[in-house]
């Protein structure tokens, strides 16, 4: 696998954790964008490991430019922006892997062998728990509107931003909140994010 973060202190814990594993071989490590393709063609590796914030403009741009360059070689994001958007926008765009760095530890290597694999790793963080234990999460149990509320909670917007967003008052947002976490059978935002995140109701 290749190994591509600008910044050095992390590229190097990173390295370390993974020359730990022993089925996994770091062949390169990159600290700049301009040497990605280059390298990845020349050692046709089986995953690259990619920190999201060397992606310059369009991050989906980028990665799906990298997947029809390399087809043979995976991605796996890493980032410390737990943001489902980032997430949501990465793997549309071919990624397999999405990797918060604080957790790398317990998560990088897991999300490369899916890679490998052909399977998608997201972060637990990120990941919604099966339906069967959250009771139904179809997006069809809510109304348009209260998808609407959703949507811009998972973006992390106030009830006051919403409310001015939607034109609505913030205790008409309040009533909409509940209802959401009424119907869905989730208590908390993070959950909330989780669910928009893998029913794909978000978008950039």
């Amino acid at each position: 696998m290749v190994l591509a973060d600008d910044h050095m202190l992390m590229r190097r814990s990173l390295r370390q954790l993974l020359d730990s594993e022993k089925d996994i071989d770091v062949i390169a490590e990159l600290s700049e964008l301009a040497c990605i393709l280059p390298e990845v063609r020349k050692h046709k590796p089986h995953v690259l490991v990619l920190d999201l914030g060397m992606l310059e403009g369009s991050s989906r741009e980028t990665i799906g430019q990298l997947r029809a360059l390399a087809p043979e070689t995976q991605i796996v994001m890493v980032t410390m922006q737990e943001s489902p958007a980032f997430a949501q926008r990465t793997l549309a765009a071919g990624a397999l892997g999405f990797v918060i760095k604080d957790f790398a530890e317990e998560e990088l290597a897991q999300a490369i062998r899916a890679a490998v694999c052909g399977e998608r790793h997201l972060s637990p963080r990120m990941a919604l728990p099966p339906a069967s234990s959250r009771g139904s999460l179809s997006k069809d149990t809510l109304t348009a509107r209260e998808v609407e509320v959703l949507q811009l909670i998972a973006f992390g917007h106030t009830n006051v931003e919403i409310a001015h967003k939607l034109h609505i008052s913030p205790r008409t947002v309040e009533t909409h909140r509940a209802r959401i976490h009424r119907k869905l059978e989730l208590t908390t935002r993070a959950e909330l994010v989780q669910h928009a995140l893998t029913r794909g109701l978000l978008r950039a």
